[in-house]
């Protein structure tokens, strides 16, 4: 049971970036973190431009980004960044609670969003949770974010109110397991070897479940799934 401090433990730290443009805020969150052992702050941002170039020079884990920043606002960083660093995942950090922003920064391809009203051990959560390859909304952002993707008619669109479409499809077991991995951030062809089927197969599930839940891509399929809690399956 003993563990090597060695290769194995610094492997699995965490290695974070903060961008915020107030000083205070960046302080606050790197004295949270200083207290994890397995994360470390290698990086700081103040401003847009700023977080492209230290995103750049240390190529982190995790980048907590403010949506408001001078020269550049954090979903123009975001948009920059899933061109040239697709490795690096993002939670956007914001006190925002603007349900535009929140959908066009998913869409973009940031993998969580955090409330700065948030309690500080969810903040830390959030951080292990999108290292790990899951997509973090709280309660409060899912519906809100669900409420602007949902379009007439579709199953997300009647969340809670239990209409004909997932009465009369109801999902398989198979259905919802792969529900399950694509809320947790498994791509099809990890999908297929998990689950012993062809990548084909896979993708016949989701064309499946697309059409039994009214959903369009996977981003809508994840929230869907977080916001019934299929993602705790399997």
């Amino acid at each position: 049971m003993d563990i090597p401090q060695g290769e194995d433990t610094a492997e699995k730290r965490i290695r974070i970036v903060i961008a915020d443009d107030h000083p205070i805020v960046r302080d606050g969150i790197k004295r949270l973190l200083a207290l994890e052992s397995d994360i470390d702050v290698v990086g700081e941002a103040g401003d847009g431009r700023g977080v492209l170039d230290v995103v750049h020079e240390t190529n982190p884990d995790v980048l907590l980004l403010d949506l408001r920043m001078p020269n550049l606002d954090g979903l123009g960083a975001l948009e920059t960044l899933q061109q040239t660093n697709k490795r690096t995942r993002v939670i956007i950090l914001t006190a925002s609670e603007d349900k535009n922003e929140f959908v066009q920064a998913m869409k973009l391809g940031c993998s969580g969003i955090v409330l700065k009203q948030t309690a500080p051990d969810l903040i830390v959560k959030s951080i292990r949770k999108v290292f790990a390859g899951e997509i973090w909304l709280d309660s409060h952002t899912t519906a809100a974010v669900m409420r602007q993707f949902a379009t007439p008619g579709s199953e997300m669109a009647q969340q809670g109110g239990g209409k004909q479409g997932r009465e009369r499809s109801p999902l398989s077991t198979r259905e919802r397991e792969i529900v399950a991995l694509v809320a947790q951030g498994y791509k099809n062809k990890e999908m297929a070897e998990k689950m012993f089927i062809s990548e084909q197969t896979v993708k016949n599930h989701l064309h499946n479940i697309f059409d039994k839940l009214g959903v369009s891509d996977r981003l809508e399929l994840a929230l869907y799934a977080i916001h019934k809690g299929l993602h705790l399956q399997g």
